[in-house]
Parts: structure tokens; sequence; C-alpha cells
């Protein structure tokens, strides 16, 4: 526990993380990255160039100043940033490097004159408190993984047993582990973390799980992103390839309920819904499917969304397009996926469980709307593609 002195102190500089906590992160990653590169691997240099990286951890730190003496109402921030880790594989030894970095940035930004000895020391217990924190809850999860039926610990070998084009820019990669055993069982919505080595450097990513567990294999369905190194080398890996898998983790999962589910993606975050659809449709439950694309052309997983919904009376899907050329893929509209249009498309009863995921900006809206249109907000739920940060 901190003394009353350190919580005084970092609350007291609260307010300048409020107007320079993004300067002041940049600088850290700046230092870090610069001169420790074994911790590279773990941060996304794309991140890094748009600021998110920066934006999110800035916001981290703003929150958890603020929230010092009351940690328990981070909410769900701890679980998102424990299972990022532990997805990535971040260690013990990580933590001392990022809290050395952290205090001369803080030193460095701020100035001897604000960031006294007596506010770095209260720094320094402060990082000390969340990495213990961070450490334990990781630690626990890594030994559960660990210790489950089909689970490992680290890095273990999968090979490419099927690589399937599902857009044009799209491809669903099926990895069998190489040893031959069987893997450990996911939750719908979940992620993996890969490694990889792209001209010899080492890159990790984290990409979700597209198809519901079945104890065998994994699916991943990667978009080529223009410029993306990790997206590309995937598209390019060859059937027997094989790279390094972390088990999976992440807790935006399907929670078990009776009440309607509505699935709303935009474009490649239509990848963890999939896994949730495939699970619930098996359930009594009525399922909305509703999924934004760019036109007929990006629009992945189509034909099988709607061979469910002939075999399923529950499943009723809605597809929403930027634009359309023409052919036979009819949407149900064009143009943006406004209020009006989810208003029609939601069940009429809004006492309902909503899962959302694409582009920060259609995530944003789409959480406007769903509250504009009465669902409860404890029944919204949503994951980022990299950083999270906040929608409002």
């Amino acid at each position: 526990m901190l003394c009353a002195e350190h919580r005084a102190l970092i609350t007291a500089t609260v307010p300048l993380l409020e107007s320079g906590g993004e300067a002041l992160t940049d600088h850290f990653y700046k230092l870090m990255l610069a001169e420790h590169p074994e911790v590279r691997p773990l941060f996304n240099q794309a991140h890094q160039a748009s600021g998110d990286q920066p934006r999110a951890l800035a916001n981290g730190v703003l929150m958890y100043a603020k929230h010092i003496d009351r940690l328990d109402q981070l909410g769900g921030l701890v679980s998102q940033v424990v299972n990022k880790h532990v997805a990535l594989q971040v260690l013990p030894e990580h933590y001392p490097i990022v809290g050395g970095c952290l205090l001369r940035a803080i030193r460095e930004v701020l100035g001897a004159k604000i960031a006294t000895d007596e506010v770095i020391d209260a720094w320094r217990a402060a990082y000390q408190q969340l990495a213990d924190i961070l450490i334990g809850t990781e630690e626990q999860l890594y030994r559960e993984t660990a210790d489950a039926p089909g689970g490992w610990r680290g890095a273990r070998r999968f090979r490419i047993a099927r690589k399937v084009p599902e857009s044009e820019e799209i491809t669903s990669l099926y990895l069998e582990p190489e040893d031959g055993e069987p893997v450990v069982a996911h939750e719908p919505g979940q992620y993996i973390g890969l490694r990889l080595l792209v001209d010899g450097q080492e890159i990790r990513r984290n990409y979700s799980l597209s198809a519901a567990s079945n104890g065998r294999d994994y699916r991943i369905s990667v978009k080529r992103e223009p410029g993306g190194v990790a997206s590309n080398a995937l598209h390019q890996m060859q059937l027997g390839e094989t790279l390094e898998l972390f088990a999976p983790a992440g807790d935006f999962i399907l929670q078990h309920s009776d009440k309607p589910l509505v699935l709303i993606s935009g474009g490649v975050g239509i990848t963890p819904t999939l896994a949730m659809l495939e699970a619930a449709i098996g359930t009594s439950r009525p399922i909305h499917f509703i999924h934004c694309a760019r036109n007929a052309e990006a629009h992945a997983f189509r034909s099988t969304i709607d061979q469910l919904a002939e075999q399923h009376v529950q499943l009723k899907r809605f597809y929403c397009y930027d634009e359309h050329r023409g052919d036979e893929h009819q949407p149900d509209a064009i143009g943006l996926l406004t209020e009006a249009r989810l208003d029609a498309w939601l069940p009429a009863e809004r006492d309902l469980d909503a899962y959302f995921l694409g582009p920060k900006p259609f995530m944003a809206a789409v959480r406007r709307q769903l509250r504009a249109l009465g669902v409860p907000a404890q029944q919204l739920r949503h994951e980022f593609f990299g950083p999270a940060s906040a929608l409002e």
C-alpha cells in the first residue's frame, strides 16, 4: 500500500497528466525503444507511428493516478492490460525496464522543479504497486493456461494446414500444432499471440480467433494491410510453414445469457463475432448479426453467414456497404450504419446483449446509437484491435 504522502503527490500530478500526458508517454517510448531493443517486439511500430500507443498509455497512467485511492474503480482496464500482456508474453523482467524509462520520462518532460525527488519517489512506489498487481495476475493466468488440457506456456510451434481466401483482402489460416497434441480451449472472442521473424526481425502480434474452439487447431482470419509487416508476411506464408503461437487470451468473450444477442462488426472486426456466433447458434437465443463492409468484394464470410441464417430461424442477418457495385450480392443498406438503420435491425426488446468491434470511429458511433436506442450501458461490450482507448 502507498503511504498517504505518496498518494497525495500522485494525485497532485493529475492536472499535469491531463494536459501533457501524451508528451510524457511519447518521450517514454522513444527512450525505451532506443535503449532497450529487447522489448521492441512487444510493441507494434505502426501503433507508435500513429500515436495510438502513446495515447493509450497516457490514458492508462492518468486513470491510475486519478484512482490511486480506489483502484477497484479502474474497472476492466486492468483485465484488458493483463490479457494483452499475456498474449504477447510480457514477463516480470520487462517491468524494471518500463519503470526506469517511465521515471526518467517524468523527470525529463516535467522538469526537476515539478518532478522533484519526492514526486519521483512517489511515482516509483506507485509504479511498483501496479507492477506487482500485474505480474501477480499475469502469473496466475500463465499458470492456469499451462495447466489446462492442451495448454502450454511460452511459445509453441504451429504449422499452416490450410489457407482460405475469405474476401479480396482477408485470408483465413488454419494452424495446427507441430507436435500433434491437443490445443487448449478458447472462449469465443479471444485472440492468440504469435511470433514471426520478418527480414531477421522479431515481431509479435495478436489475432482474433475466428472459429469456435475444437481442441485440434486454431483459425485466424488476417486482413492484408497496406504496409502491414505482419499481415503481409502471413499472407505470403505457404502451407506447411511454421510459426510460434502463445496461448489464447482476452476478456472480450461471449457471456452466458438468455437475452437476445446482437453482434455488430465493421470490416475485419467480424473475426471474433464469428466465433461468438458459432457458439451461440446452438442455443435458443435470438441472434441479430449486423456487418458493415466497404463493398461486396471486401465482405468476408458472407456465404457462411447466409447459410447459417437459412438453417437457423433464430438468426437474422443484415449487411451495410459503403458502396454497391451492382453485383448479385445485395446489401440491406448502402452508406453508413445510422441510428435509424440500427433501430430497424435490432430486436424490438432492447434488454439485449450487444458486442461490437471495428474501427474506433465506427465503434464510437455504434456505442452512441445503441445507448440512444435504449440498450443498457452495462450490456454493451467491445474490444480494440491494438491499444485500448476511450470511445467517448
